[in-house]
């Protein structure tokens, strides 16, 4: 018997060479090229059997989908005494999608026929050219595990995020007997539209489940009765990772569900390959969406030889693993009780609310609430005028600038004119000349346009800074930081004074400015516990000027247009209401803006926000919700 072993470089694929080992070597290159570069009938032409070689290459492609070969040969040998026959030792590696590599070690049989000039060299078709352990008649499965998700949890480290049992309400398309009926009364059950849902069914096959909407099951127990007995109306149960609630800190935390093509596209390794798959549950907004490969860990995968005759029963045999790899938790400062008080307080309102609390000194988000008729986003991203709250800012630029005290006596008439241009108290109540303190607590908008008039054009911008205020918060969640121009003259100027004009806030960011005030340090906004700061901490305004702000904060709520919260504890605040739009009258949002000093979940610095409530007194009202439920 004549042996030939070729450890070298791999030649280019032929059919025939002067040395048998070449040529078997050339063939054995050649299958694998064609092979992996997707070219299935050249590989199965070069060998023994095309047919049978075509559909066994075609079954591997349908059981690991969108798998990529890369196949490296190693030593070809000739075994056979005539040089007619070689086995070729060759390594596959599987860039399986959204999985780990799969590798392992396998060998080509090789047969020579013919003589000389016309001798040529096949691989000899069998299933073991895909693996050494396929046999006739199985097939490769391929099964794609991801680990556990990784928790979300809150500030002591308890799980925000559990399974959670759901019912998905949906259609049988072959169940319907009246169409109309059916949507009309799922509609008036879940709210979703009759229109949207006759669309659906009608545009789906006979046979096939047609989604309308997923419910916790308390919330499917209390529609029931309306849906139960709806002809082609059916219910499969499943769970899901949810927050305790569908509102519970949703602008801050997200959901989690099947992964979206944008998800995906966004979720890749360095080199473009896709980390996760269609139909994975992966993050799909806020913390959950970015920290997703933290949260999701890293899939793993089983490769089993099985049947391919499916009635066999045959659960097949193992021949390649990866386990998948966990992820590791992200902790929030998130308080629940917090977050649970914050969430029943803006839920008593039907008008679109919203409620930010932060841990002055250390700018820790502690809730972030908004009710069913919000868009959540807007509690960290919106962008509103914040009216006379932003007379915390206003003030702290007053006092600064040393041009008067809390007791300086200053003029709060019914209306001011600045440049033709007159501007109003609510109702146009005098005061006549008070205290500034008392100006503050009453919030007279003319005695802070004429005194906000005298600053310097960057007097408010630079106050607004000192608290943080235009700031690009590098956070994993955007909040939006507010803007302050420093550059407004005349009419403009005077109403940013109160909060109008070009100034521009987020209920997240007024909450920051109010935690800066309760504690004397100004501090960037965290939402991670342990991650990069989000910014530098503001500089704050000095002691000096706190000291006497906060007292006229205090007044607001003694004395001024916050006495609703009397009775709160040591509550200190500033209402605000923002006019907006092009209506006569115009349409207001209220404000409250405003912290809690050694209450029951200790300090905490809150902003309110009812869209389009018209009075602050409606915001008021959510926060005195909102610290009745923290039991004060």
């Amino acid at each position: 018997m004549t042996t030939a072993l070729l450890g070298g470089p791999v030649l280019a694929a032929c059919t025939s060479s002067a040395d048998p080992a070449d040529g078997a070597r050339d063939a054995a290159q050649a299958f694998l090229e064609d092979w992996s570069g997707g070219d299935l009938a050249a590989a199965a032409g070069g060998t023994t059997d095309a047919a049978a070689t075509t559909t066994l290459l075609e079954q591997t492609a349908t059981d690991l989908p969108e798998a990529t070969l890369a196949a490296e040969l190693g030593d070809v040998e000739v075994t056979a005494s005539d040089e007619a026959a070689a086995t070729a030792g060759w390594t596959a590696t599987w860039d399986l999608a959204a999985a780990p590599d799969w590798t392992y070690t396998a060998t080509l049989d090789l047969r020579r026929s013919g003589e000389g000039d016309d001798a040529s060299w096949q691989v000899v078709a069998a299933p073991t050219v895909v693996h050494p352990e396929l046999a006739t008649g199985q097939h490769l499965q391929l099964t794609r595990a991801l680990p556990e998700r990784a928790a979300i949890t809150d500030a002591a480290g308890a799980p925000l995020f559990t399974e959670t049992e759901v019912v998905d309400v949906g259609v049988d398309t072959a169940q319907v007997t009246d169409l109309a009926a059916l949507a009309a009364g799922l509609s008036a059950a879940t709210g979703v539209s009759a229109e949207e849902i006759t669309a659906d069914v009608q545009a789906a096959p006979s046979g096939q489940f047609v989604p309308v909407i997923t419910l916790r099951r308390p919330d499917f127990e209390a529609v029931r009765a309306q849906v139960f007995d709806l002809p082609g109306a059916v219910f499969p149960t499943s769970t899901r990772l949810l927050a305790p609630t569908a509102r519970f800190g949703a602008a801050l935390l997200g959901r989690v569900g099947d992964g979206t093509a944008e998800v995906l596209e966004e979720t890749t390794e360095e080199d473009g390959r896709p980390l996760y798959a269609a139909g994975d549950r992966l993050g799909l907004s806020g913390l959950q969406r970015a920290y997703q490969q933290q949260l999701t860990g890293t899939a793993g995968f089983t490769v089993a030889v099985i049947s391919l005759d499916e009635s066999t029963g045959d659960t097949g045999s193992v021949v390649g693993s990866v386990d998948p790899v966990p992820g590791t938790p992200v902790q929030t400062p998130l308080v629940p009780a917090v977050q649970s008080a914050a969430d029943a307080a803006v839920a008593g309102q039907s008008l679109a609310t919203h409620l930010v609390v932060v841990r002055p000194g250390t700018g820790e988000v502690l809730a972030v609430s908004s009710n069913e008729a919000a868009n959540a986003a807007n509690a960290l991203t919106g962008q509103f005028p914040p009216g006379s709250s932003m007379k915390t800012i206003t003030a702290t630029a007053l006092l600064s600038a040393g041009t008067l005290t809390p007791d300086t006596a200053v003029p709060c008439p019914g209306t001011t004119v600045v440049d033709g241009r007159e501007f109003e108290n609510e109702d146009q109540f005098d005061l006549g000349t008070v205290p500034f303190t008392q100006a503050f607590a009453q919030s007279c908008n003319t005695t802070f346009i004429e005194q906000g008039l005298t600053l310097p054009d960057d007097g408010l911008s630079a106050a607004a800074a000192s608290y943080g205020v235009g700031t690009e918060w590098q956070l994993p969640v955007g909040v939006f930081s507010g803007t302050v121009p420093a550059t407004s003259t005349g009419t403009t100027k005077a109403a940013d004074a109160i909060g109008q004009g070009q100034v521009l806030m987020s209920p997240a960011q007024m909450a920051l400015v109010a935690a800066g005030i309760a504690s004397g340090t100004p501090a960037a906004p965290v939402e991670v516990v342990g991650a990069e700061p989000a910014g530098a901490a503001p500089a704050g305004p000095g002691q000096a000027v706190l000291d006497q702000l906060r007292p006229m904060m205090r007044e607001v709520v003694l004395s001024g247009t916050a006495t609703a919260l009397t009775g709160r504890g040591e509550v200190y605040g500033k209402t605000g209401t923002a006019e907006f739009g092009t209506a006569v009258p115009p349409d207001s949002h209220g404000w409250f803006v405003g912290y809690q000093l050694g209450g029951p979940q200790g300090d905490l610095a809150f902003a309110v926000l009812v869209e389009a409530g018209q009075s602050s007194s409606v915001a008021v009202g959510v926060a005195d919700a909102f610290l009745a439920g923290l039991g004060q």
